[in-house]
């Protein structure tokens, strides 16, 4: 199908809107009444703030702005809350404007900067406008998911081109915005156009709603056998949306040739042990799970069959709010309550109403059920008040059960009050830093009336606008007294009454914002130092954002090998306790780091907004030699193992864009390659977007199948040389802890049994009396590789302290089962003194 060509068409607004109904009805895409109204009002130039529900089309009506701003030759920013779906609309914009006429920033990665439309999160147009403020050369602006304007940490982001871009024509867009009348008021006074408000609760599919007292098992039983399937049952952990999904797997969801279907669309879908084997069980017959902690091929899996119409259940955590585009009929939920990371609280109207719109899809359903599951001390009441009959004074003698310890309770009445609740106002969440003030004094102009501009015309009540006005002085007296801001005795060329002494990298706020920070630590370094390649990585670390279920697995774990070493000392429980306190998770160079980053601040005080997290991940799997599936089996988080793998990602992305090539040594080098391919063979998709978007190839098919399948693993030799490094190195050192069980496991399949493992090495310990794990163990003069067309032969040479190397480790790596594996597939063939291959 032929592009969508603004080009082509007359800069009126009649031809405009004609041109472009037309193409969306020869897509069969006739807008409804609202998308219609909504569409009017952009092409006259007014903003819209659009409040319809979900499944009502609104993307329809942001390409419609898209394609109206590109007629008269404008630039349109389209900016969403997360990565994934400023992705996701990234390449749906290509597809209908053509890859010239859409790029993409989202901090991780730029493509076509310059074109017409940009795909972006909300921070990099926050970021933008202050830099650039009404020079910014943006002539429209679609705010997808706007109720994150109420985002505690991130609302900032949505505020900031309200205020700064007043020559932008905007479309504000989601089913959950409330009472928006600041909204209208502000935008007319600020852009000068008119703001039209486009609402409509009637949805293009109608919602029922129920209040259910079956147990969940019974409930979903039901609904299979009425045909109200697919279901989308939602809770509000991962371990509850897993438990539930394995729960339900007894019941009979798919018929045989459904499960053939599955079967057939699976394929070679590769799953890995773990969560993975679990997940190929529930999907087969027609089960599946969905939530933030899954690795993006399995989600992925589980939209593409939920698509074809072959999964009749998903089990899920509430992340499903911020959108997977799949046919759902009945949203089911298991609570009305949730932790929100601090304590339990009942669900806000916008968030049960932003959940329960998924369900009911245009054009799959004609109508969608949302069922509130009650909880289960109200079912046991409503039991034995059922029992008692209609006797009044055994009614009175039923002892009615309460809601379990540290939870809220809520019946009915609950239900009732959300379904009819409109969405609660979004409150501002306005935020003043070093970034800011920086970014605004370095653009054109009076800085002082700019910057009095964005701190008394937010949306914040007066008492917290006093304090940003406090906030925002102090940090300029800082950027003075450090020298890093001056003032100017008269107005520059540009009209700057102050400026900035020190060169900001082009991209000062948009990307990771420690990176320069990251790039001065690692000169500290000393490139002859046994350790420099993982103390780079540990600088690169201390930058990212931590990932706490791995954090706190680690600290877990650390505690309880210090509390046996503590009680193995004889120390009482009260000296143990408070001793604990101070134990943490691992923190490679943390003094180092802290000290460098109070000097760095000192001329780049802006660092300041960012808190440096020291942290041992990427560095930690590393030095253990694990493969992914063993790192994450280790510290028990299957249930977040998509976290991880999006952590190692972010690592990998890091020590790529931050490490200059002078500063990369061989084992550094070697690092940076490992962790790539570990990445890549784990779910290819988290880096094959990433090099499209830093290498964009024509002929590259921008959608891939949910399992990428990635180069065969073999194919990068100095990639897989540290993988079989590693995978003969994770044997030392279990050896080494003559951990013989763990060893058993890893090669009782290929018959070296725990008992294999400690008879072959009780002669080693007979003459030394242990094996050496450091820097020399590890090192290549200790491994001998002699590769072949399809088996490599390895010998891992054990580190004695004696000096003798008289005892090794040999091994055949299989290539082509490491190909299909995506690891290194090793077999040992002896351990003992080396002999000849």
């Amino acid at each position: 199908m032929s592009v969508l060509d603004p080009s082509l068409v007359a800069p009126e607004p009649d031809a405009i809107y004609e041109a472009f109904t037309g193409w969306a009805s020869a897509r069969g895409l006739e807008p409804y009444p609202a998308q219609a109204d909504a569409l009017l009002e952009l092409v006259t130039g007014s903003n819209v703030i659009l409040a319809t529900p979900t499944g009502s089309g609104k993307s329809l009506v942001a390409t419609g702005l898209e394609f109206a701003t590109g007629v008269h030759g404008g630039r349109t920013f389209y900016t969403a809350p997360i990565k994934a779906l400023v992705s996701e609309k990234f390449f749906a914009a290509t597809e209908i404007f053509g890859a010239e006429r859409v790029g993409m920033m989202t901090g991780d990665a730029a493509v076509n900067a310059d074109a017409p439309i940009i795909c972006c999160t909300a921070e990099v147009l926050a970021n933008l406008a202050l830099r650039q403020g009404a020079a910014a050369r943006i002539a429209s602006v679609v705010m997808d998911e706007f109720h994150f304007y109420a985002d505690p940490d991130r609302g900032w982001a949505w505020q900031v081109p309200l205020l700064e871009l007043r020559d932008a024509q905007f479309l504000l867009m989601s089913a959950t915005l409330g009472d928006v009348t600041r909204f209208q008021r502000d935008l007319d006074r600020r852009t000068g156009r008119d703001t039209a408000v486009i609402t409509s609760a009637t949805r293009p599919v109608p919602l029922h709603y129920e209040w259910v007292t079956t147990p969940v098992h019974e409930t979903v039983e039901e609904r299979l056998a009425t045909h109200q399937a697919p279901m989308y049952i939602v809770h509000f952990s991962r371990a509850a949306a897993i438990e539930q999904a394995q729960a339900l797997n007894s019941l009979r969801v798919c018929t045989r040739e459904e499960k053939d279907q599955i079967a057939d669309l699976i394929g070679g879908f590769r799953f890995a042990a773990g969560f993975g084997k679990v997940l190929s069980r529930l999907v087969r017959n027609g089960i599946g799970v969905h939530h933030a902690g899954m690795l993006p091929k399995y989600r992925r899996l589980v939209e593409l069959l939920a698509q074809a119409g072959l999964l009749k259940i998903i089990c899920g955590t509430d992340t499903l709010g911020v959108g997977i585009n799949v046919p759902i009929r009945t949203v089911l939920f298991t609570s009305l309550s949730k932790f929100d990371g601090v304590k339990p609280r009942l669900l806000t109207a916008r968030e049960f109403h932003q959940i329960a719109g998924r369900a009911g899809r245009a054009g799959f359903d004609s109508s969608g059920t949302v069922l509130v599951q009650a909880p289960d001390h109200v079912v046991a009441n409503l039991k034995a008040l059922a029992k008692a009959g209609d006797d009044p004074k055994k009614r009175r003698k039923v002892v009615r059960k309460k809601p379990p310890e540290g939870t809220i309770g809520y019946g009915e009445p609950t239900y009732e009050r959300l379904v009819s609740a409109e969405p609660e106002p979004l409150e501002s969440s306005f935020a003043v830093t070093h970034s800011m003030i920086i970014n605004v004094v370095s653009r054109p102009g009076n800085c002082w009336t700019a910057m009095e501009r964005l701190l008394t015309d937010n949306d914040e009540p007066a008492l917290r606008r006093r304090r940003h006005v406090h906030a925002a002085l102090t940090i300029y007296r800082g950027l003075l007294s450090t020298g890093v801001v001056e003032r100017l005795p008269v107005p520059d060329a540009d009209g700057r009454l102050a400026r900035l002494t020190v060169d900001l990298q082009p991209d000062f706020a948009l990307n990771q914002p420690l990176s320069p920070f990251a790039l001065a630590a690692v000169d500290l370094l000393d490139p002859e130092s046994e350790n420099y390649h993982l103390d780079a990585l540990s600088v690169i670390e201390s930058t990212l954002e931590n990932p706490g279920p791995v954090l706190s697995a680690q600290r877990s774990m650390v505690r309880g090998e210090a509390v046996a070493a503590m009680k193995a000392d004889g120390l009482e429980y009260d000296e143990r306790m408070e001793l604990l306190e101070d134990i943490t998770y691992p923190q490679p160079l943390k003094e180092l780091l802290d000290v460098g980053y109070r000097a760095y601040a000192r001329s780049h005080p802006w660092v300041l907004d960012h808190e440096l997290k020291p942290k041992s991940v990427a560095r930690d799997l590393a030095e253990r030699s694990m493969t992914f599936t063993e790192y994450v089996a280790f510290y028990r988080l299957a249930r977040a193992e998509g976290l991880v793998l999006r952590y190692l990602a972010d690592a990998y992305k890091a020590l790529r864009q931050t490490v200059p090539e002078a500063a990369r040594t061989e084992a550094l080098e070697d690092l940076i390659a490992w962790l790539g391919e570990l990445v890549r063979q784990t779910d290819s998709s988290l880096l094959d977007e990433w090099e499209t978007l830093r290498n964009p190839s024509p002929e590259e098919e921008l959608v891939a199948e949910a399992d990428r399948r990635p180069p065969a693993v073999t194919t990068n030799k100095r990639a897989f040389t540290v993988l079989v490094r590693n995978a003969l190195f994770r044997r030392v050192e279990l050896a080494a802890r003559r951990r013989w069980f763990e060893l058993g496991e890893l090669d009782g399949d290929a018959g070296w049994t725990a008992d294999d493992w400690s008879g072959a090495l009780a002669g080693y310990f007979a003459e030394h009396e242990a094996i050496q794990t450091g820097a020399n163990a590890r090192g290549p003069a200790l491994l001998i590789i002699e590769p072949g067309s399809e088996v490599w032969r390895v010998r891992q040479i054990l580190d004695d302290p004696d000096g003798d190397h008289d005892w090794s480790i040999t091994a055949e790596v299989d290539l082509a089962a490491s190909d299909e594996a995506g690891e290194a597939v090793v077999r040992i063939t002896a351990v003992g003194p080396p002999a000849p291959w």
